[in-house]
């Protein structure tokens, strides 16, 4: 069994087409897929499809990425508290820093990242985290909140092998998507991959973001779905050296572990 830790199913290229999707991806051997939260209506999207659906256990995160940190006000708060406190998630975030696109002042990022931080310690939940070139602001943020914290995922990770040393470092979970498939910007990560640990090494696809270009047949479509989490399966278990049936279930434990996945939390949707 596969687990795909982040898919942005609240995107609206999957409106037509959600339940296949879905079921495509528990053919390909997916069982359970965490629906990313990024902002307030894809956090609400999250927590409503959470539960069993099409064959697989949906799970759900919520938080604002950096990219929209300046919206970052009371309802958020307390729309992320409240789904905290009744247990409708299993993360706080997709949360962090981005200085490549700096969508929103790095001020307003740095305040929404450690208002979701204080959320994810009052209620014992785990980060889902982004961060694109702020390494040093990320940590230097970040460090103070780990006793904290009980877990935490740098999710998508695309950075230099000194910035993975840093997470190895701190016993960071790491999430690896499609981007190792793609021969013009992924390679480095072909090397860097074999550095994670294997108790924290997890897999994503980012839907529809980062399609895998190892794909053959190449799709119609550039849209990337939780089905494609096979084959960025299949390149990461052979560059660490292993089978892609024991790089799954290493994963899915790990994801569990992680997140605490239980049958509990996937309830009949």
């Amino acid at each position: 069994m596969l687990t795909d830790i982040g898919a942005n199913l609240a995107h609206e290229s999957f409106e037509h087409d959600y339940a296949e999707v879905l079921q495509r991806a528990a053919q390909a051997g997916v069982g359970r897929i965490l629906l990313t939260g990024s902002d307030l209506d894809s956090s609400a999207h999250a927590v409503a499809q959470q539960g069993r659906r099409e064959g697989l256990e949906l799970y759900a995160t919520a938080g604002l990425h950096p990219h929209h940190a300046a919206d970052w006000g009371e309802e958020h708060a307390r729309r992320y508290a409240e789904y905290a406190a009744q247990g409708n998630i299993v993360a706080v975030g997709e949360a962090g820093l981005d200085y490549f696109r700096d969508l929103s002042p790095r001020a307003a990022q740095r305040d929404c990242f450690a208002a979701q931080m204080e959320i994810a310690a009052a209620h014992a939940l785990p980060m889902f985290l982004h961060q694109r070139d702020a390494h040093a602001d990320f940590l230097a943020q970040l460090d103070p909140w780990l006793p904290r914290l009980p877990g935490v995922v740098v999710h998508c990770f695309t950075g230099l092998r000194e910035e993975l040393a840093d997470y190895i470092e701190r016993d960071l979970y790491v999430g690896i998507t499609g981007w190792i498939c793609d021969e013009r910007r992924g390679a480095h990560l072909l090397e860097a991959v074999v550095d994670i640990p294997d108790e924290r090494l997890l897999i994503e696809t980012d839907a529809p973001y980062l399609l895998p270009r190892t794909l053959r047949p190449r799709p119609k479509s550039r849209r990337c779905e939780p089905a494609h989490l096979a084959e960025t399966a299949r390149v990461i278990a052979q560059a660490r050296g292993v089978t892609p049936q024991a790089l799954a279930a290493q994963t899915s434990a790990n994801a569990a572990r992680l997140f605490r996945l239980d049958a509990a939390r996937a309830r009949p949707a």
